[in-house]
């Protein structure tokens, strides 16, 4: 197959369709021409390509394949199947096209045949990274994270700080309980990749990045900050038994943990939020995110992480930590939406000091006693609020209101829909709302590919 050299595609075009003008009939031109186009994203352009050089040369196997890879960049994954198989048919040693199969199936929802697919690449051409980075998505896929983990491992040795496969590690990591290695595969991440920005940032994300450099110059970040505790960091006060009691009894599964950590792990989760510069994510609503992937990943969450599975097992069971997140509220603005989570036990909680909030009855979290249904797909439940409060007034559904307290954590089942309550927060960056979200385990239905 034709190589590019990156940042060579449009010199390539250019060449190639002056040789393509000279000599219109030539299948093997047809087919670079179809390569060059699908390096520079113009994937319907490159299938008209490939497909002429097939009608003027039947039977290529590498072009079959070259085909097939297209087909599920365009999102035809069923058709990428048929022209892989003729690629497979012609050459059934061609580990690229096994790999490529393996994408097409995987794409499918089919993941044992797709990692079938990928052990066959694999046989063929050991140690070619691509194929040990899809074979260890789809590992995720099925839920067997310690073999995920393994071939990121595997890819990373042989590509060094691989960004993908750092991210995909974290993640495997995480769902392993090896939460303080997967933070820190996240930092690596973060190192690796910096945030890009590709549009001017809104006024309300310069606004806050001004006020937390005043802050940062008043208050000089700590070397330790966001480190792991020494002692606990959740509250010993609490009663453990009547917690998960409630939590057993609850239908729907909703309970709320007032002084969920100590003092002092309050005090340092507080520093980290206000000084690391993790707030990187935008939303429309006016309000900020930060992702492990982009920084947000410091011990103590970790620690926090691991320590509320450890205490609380009847509510989390054998589910592990499975991502992380945190919002930050302009003090004015809207919170999120309505949406349900991808994951078995939501646990949200504040930080935000209780005289910041204006409104001592709101600023928290509003969720309904019904679950998203299990065949809704990623997009519907969590993206699609029209749909979902059509679904919720169908149902009947009855909202329950937490009202917002520093410290406060709300545990239940992240099938339940939920949004932010109204908010009326003070002016002042420090004021501004903050919630820390932590998924554990898998949603009961299946939904699609892992993310990369």
């Amino acid at each position: 197959m034709l190589r590019l050299h990156q940042g060579r595609s449009r010199e390539a075009l250019t060449l190639i369709s002056k040789a393509l003008a000279t000599r219109p009939g030539a299948a093997e031109l047809h087919a670079h021409h179809g390569l060059i186009l699908h390096s520079l994203g113009r994937d319907p352009d490159a299938l008209a390509a490939l497909d002429k050089a097939l009608m003027l040369k039947p039977g290529q196997a590498e072009v079959l394949n070259s085909r097939g890879m297209v087909l599920s960049a365009l999102g035809r994954p069923q058709e990428a199947l048929a022209s892989l198989a003729a690629a497979l048919a012609l050459e059934p040693a061609y580990a690229e096209a096994w790999n490529n199969h393996g994408v097409a199936l995987r794409a499918l929802g089919r993941f044992e045949e797709a990692l079938t697919s990928f052990d066959r690449a694999w046989a063929i051409e050991p140690d070619t990274f691509r194929v040990l980075f899809n074979r260890g998505l789809v590992c995720r896929d099925l839920g067997r994270s310690r073999q995920a983990a393994n071939a990121f491992r595997a890819v990373l040795k042989a590509v060094p700080d691989h960004p993908e496969s750092l991210n995909n590690l974290a993640l495997a990591l995480c769902e392993t309980g090896e939460t303080q290695e997967a933070m820190a595969c996240f930092q690596w991440h973060a190192r690796v990749v910096p945030a890009a920005t590709t549009v001017p940032d809104p006024d309300f994300k310069r606004r806050h990045d001004q006020e937390q450099a005043g802050y940062r110059a008043n208050d000089a970040p700590r070397a330790e900050s966001g480190a792991r505790l020494s002692a606990s960091a959740l509250d010993p006060a609490n009663d453990v038994a009547a917690i998960q009691a409630r939590w057993q009894a609850a239908r729907p599964q909703i309970v709320v943990i007032d002084d969920l950590l100590t003092p002092v792990a309050l005090a340092a989760l507080r520093r980290f939020c206000w000084q690391e510069p993790v707030w990187k994510k935008v939303y429309d609503n006016g309000y900020l995110g930060a992702v492990p992937e982009q920084g947000f990943a410091a011990p103590l969450l970790a620690q926090i992480a691991d320590e509320l599975r450890q205490t609380y097992g009847a509510i989390f069971g054998a589910n592990a930590l499975r991502y992380l997140w945190a919002f930050k509220c302009d003090s004015q603005l809207k919170g999120v939406n309505v949406h349900a989570d991808f994951a078995a036990v939501n646990v949200n909680f504040w930080i935000t000091p209780d005289e910041a909030n204006l409104d001592p009855e709101r600023g928290g979290l509003v969720l309904w006693d019904v679950a998203a249904p299990l065949d809704w797909d990623f997009d519907t439940y969590n993206n699609d609020p029209p749909a979902i409060r059509r679904f919720l007034a169908e149902k009947g559904a009855r909202p329950v209101t937490v009202p917002y307290r520093a410290n406060r954590a709300v545990i239940f089942d992240s099938d339940l829909f939920h949004e932010t309550d109204r908010i009326a927060f003070r002016e002042g960056y420090t004021n501004r709302r903050i919630n820390i979200t932590m998924l554990y385990g898998r949603r009961r239905s299946h939904e699609g590919p892992a993310q990369s």
